[in-house]
């Protein structure tokens, strides 16, 4: 028994496991609060390392940009400068004059190497280079001087899609503008005798890769001949297509096997302005969405075709009932009631009060039974050919679409449009055709030599005792006889020849001639 005023022990001991429990609790409340705070800390750097992966400030980039492009000219110098060491020069220094000759050689036509292009193309490549160079000198310009574009930050797909279209793809044509470049090697001195190097045609000239490989001649399997007797063939383009370079690359600038662009206005500009005969091209060509079966032909001689088998976009109309000659934003001026056949069904079959216009019978009375096979170089929509047909002659009709789907109609009408322009000599062979009808085409706006190339080569293309029909031709009085002089040149025999005034200035003049025998 424990004497009074002794202290409990079991009191004491209690106090102390209260106090030791409490120092625990904040222990442990301790260590949850530093885990939570290490758990928030932790977080925030992992937001932080997401937020800055993917975004770049812009000042840094361009910088960045600036010391590949210069690490990218260095590389391209050299490139540069190892091509030239490929090919002797630097080897052949003491050979001073075999180089100069082999460089400056004798030309034949475009046949050699054109030292010219050469340079052309190396003038290209640096000022593509340059132009690089500015854009981003300029852009980061732009960025000092803007404090908002300074701290502004570029999402990586936005930074990726400024490299690819601003960066990548001019050094991309840089590089490949600088590898197409072919330089001759120096194989021996003036001693040698081994023949000069031969450039293909215009080679150097163009840029766009199938371009070239259009231009370079095609050798034949070895040992074969062609069915031609040739061992190579060469593909042609009009001389016209050097002074429509930009032109013409865009139009060649399309991917192998795939559909073409929509740029056949393109293709006819080349065209008519002298780059004739175009390169052929190895894609698909478009044709219209909707595009339906043809009218038969017994009925699409004088029916005008479905809307929907044109394709419709480069044009003013969206559709025939708009290319009528009441609407005066039509798109044309040439033939303006060409698309309205009940009008056009009167032509050549019905008098006329203008004695300029002749009919088919009686120009067929002229060799009767002796035209079958014609072409009509005009303005139309075949009219003229769906009329002979009846008479079951053969008529080829030019065209061009001029502001109007003129090509178009004439086939889908069943007739045969020949897409070709006045710069081109008639795909025909000599002495074949027994008609050649002209209408709407030669007017007083023909320089008086064009008239001539284009006089000798339809006399060319016409068969003795073939008829030239030329139907309203129209000048201004004071230069009708220097354009009578050009048709009477060639001695036809006239069967029938009319004057008749067009207006206070102007005359029409239809002929209906006779090409000689000249059998020689």
């Amino acid at each position: 028994m424990a004497k009074l005023g002794r202290p409990h022990p079991w009191p004491s001991c209690n106090c102390q496991l209260k106090g030791y429990k409490e120092d625990s609790l904040a222990d442990s409340r301790l260590r949850n609060l530093k885990v939570v705070e290490k758990t928030r800390i932790e977080e925030v750097y992992i937001q932080m390392e997401r937020a800055c992966v993917p975004r770049l400030r812009l000042s840094r980039a361009m910088v960045l940009l600036q010391m590949m492009f210069a690490i990218l000219v260095i590389f391209l110098a050299g490139a540069s400068l190892h091509r030239f060491y490929s090919i002797g020069i630097f080897l052949h220094m003491d050979d001073g004059d075999d180089v100069c000759r082999q460089f400056h050689a004798a030309r034949v036509g475009y046949a050699d190497f054109d030292m010219r292009a050469l340079s052309n193309r190396v003038d290209e490549v640096l000022t593509q280079l340059a132009a690089l160079q500015e854009k981003l000198e300029t852009t980061v310009q732009r960025i000092d001087k803007d404090k908002a574009l300074r701290v502004q930050n570029m999402s990586s797909a936005e930074f990726r899609r400024f490299l690819d279209e601003e960066v990548i793809q001019p050094l991309y044509s840089a590089h490949v503008g600088l590898r197409l470049i072919r330089l001759p090697r120096v194989d021996g001195g003036a001693s040698s005798k081994q023949p000069l190097p031969v450039e293909d045609p215009l080679i150097n000239y163009f840029t766009v890769e199938e371009t070239r490989k259009y231009l370079t001649a095609k050798e034949n399997r070895p040992g074969k001949l062609s069915i031609h007797g040739s061992n190579r063939t060469y593909n042609t383009i009009g001389h016209a297509c050097v002074l429509m370079k930009k032109e013409l690359e865009e139009y060649m600038n399309y991917d192998i096997g795939s559909y073409c662009k929509d740029d056949w206005l393109l293709g006819q500009q080349l065209m008519v302005g002298g780059c004739d005969p175009l390169p052929r091209r190895r894609c698909l060509a478009r044709a219209s969405r909707l595009y339906q079966s043809p009218y038969a032909i017994n009925e699409s001689l004088w029916r005008l075709p479905d809307d929907r088998n044109v394709r419709w976009s480069s044009y003013h109309c969206r559709n025939f009932a708009c290319l009528s000659s009441k609407n005066p934003k039509r798109g044309f001026s040439k033939c303006t009631g060409c698309f309205e056949l009940d009008k056009e069904k009167l032509k050549w079959v019905a008098n006329t009060s203008l004695r300029a216009d002749f009919l088919i019978p009686e120009v067929l009375a002229v060799k009767a039974g002796e035209i079958r096979i014609g072409v009509d170089v005009s303005v139309g929509t075949g009219t003229f050919a769906a009329r002979m047909r009846e008479w079951n002659v053969t008529i080829v009709s030019t065209a061009l679409n001029v502001g109007a789907p003129f090509a178009e109609t004439i086939a889908l009408r069943g007739l045969i449009p020949l897409y070709t322009t006045i710069n081109q000599r008639l795909p025909f062979f000599d002495n074949t055709m027994d008609l050649i009808h002209t209408a709407v085409f030669l007017d007083g706006w023909i320089d008086l030599q064009l008239l001539d190339f284009v006089l000798f080569d339809w006399d060319r293309v016409l068969r003795p005792g073939g008829l030239l029909w030329i139907d309203k031709f129209f000048c201004n009085k004071k230069d009708l006889e220097d354009y009578m002089y050009m048709f009477l040149q060639f001695r036809y025999r006239k069967h029938k020849w009319v004057i008749s005034p067009k207006s206070k200035d102007e005359v029409y003049l239809s002929a209906l001639l006779e090409k000689p025998p000249r059998s020689l």
